[in-house]
């Protein structure tokens, strides 16, 4: 199996086929999550509650994003790696410019911080500076207390409008890839139409170039999933045999279903 690559998503783009995406925060996860073939690995923020124990992603800090982008770049061998910058190490240009050369040289390929057209200045330095990024809109968990909770976003006409038009923006400014979370199914396929580059989804829909879930997820250890998870070990015998499964379900479209959405 060749790289993947930012090409390779945006190919994929073009040719309109599905590319799978996983969390990994570790090398033996990384090594299995390269064997069963999927494309991309989020080291994401997210481990603050998958393997902290936190109640949020709040308290990651920039020094736990490179240590565990070190550990997944050495058990690497084809996926590309996209990290996630924590809470407040993006505020302004100069901090994210900082930050994610951080991050890239432990190992990352890409970089994804969350927010809307605030965030169009920064991504132009990032990408003049050789980083590429990742947006992230809908449902972002770094500004959960502003959001009043984990809720769907853009499910009036006022808020998905202001999604298309910030990944409009944001894809203008020179994001390369861009995540919707929590986003009604329709309004996510809309932005994935409208756009040029590559999207993934977390409980967006079934119409997004790729897909991503927290690995924890979908093996079923999280006692209380999130109604957009799949637990991929029911129906398998092995930890492999549930990545292969998950990475094949979603290149054939046969992951995420419309239960697994919301309107």
């Amino acid at each position: 199996m060749k790289n993947t690559t930012v090409n390779t998503l945006q190919q994929y783009k073009i040719n309109q086929e599905k590319f799978s995406c996983i969390t990994s925060y570790d090398a033996i996860f990384t090594r299995h999550v390269n064997l069963a073939g999927i494309d991309t690995i989020l080291v994401g923020d997210s481990l603050g509650m998958v393997l902290q124990g936190h109640d949020s992603t709040i308290p990651v800090t920039i020094d736990d994003m490179c240590y565990h982008v070190q550990s997944v770049a050495r058990g690497n061998s084809r996926c590309l790696i996209i990290a996630d910058m924590p809470f407040m190490s993006y505020s302004d240009t100069p901090t994210a410019v900082k930050n994610a050369t951080a991050l890239m040289q432990a190992g990352a390929h890409m970089v994804k911080i969350e927010g809307g057209q605030w965030l169009c200045p920064t991504i132009s330095t990032l990408v003049c500076g050789g980083i590429p990024v990742c947006a992230h809109i809908g449902l972002t968990p770094q500004t959960v207390n502003i959001l009043g909770g984990y809720k769907v976003q853009g499910r009036n006409a006022q808020q998905a409008e202001q999604l298309l038009n910030d990944a409009q923006a944001l894809e203008k400014a020179g994001a390369q890839l861009l995540v919707m979370e929590c986003v009604p199914s329709q309004v996510a396929a809309n932005v994935d139409k409208a756009l040029h580059i590559p999207t993934i989804g977390i409980g967006a829909g079934p119409d997004t170039t790729g897909q991503v879930l927290v690995i924890h997820d979908m093996l079923g250890l999280n006692p209380q999933p999130a109604k957009f998870v799949k637990n991929f070990m029911q129906d398998a015998t092995s930890i492999p045999e549930a990545l292969a499964n998950y990475h094949n379900a979603v290149r054939s479209g046969a992951f995420p279903q419309p239960e697994h959405g919301f309107n």
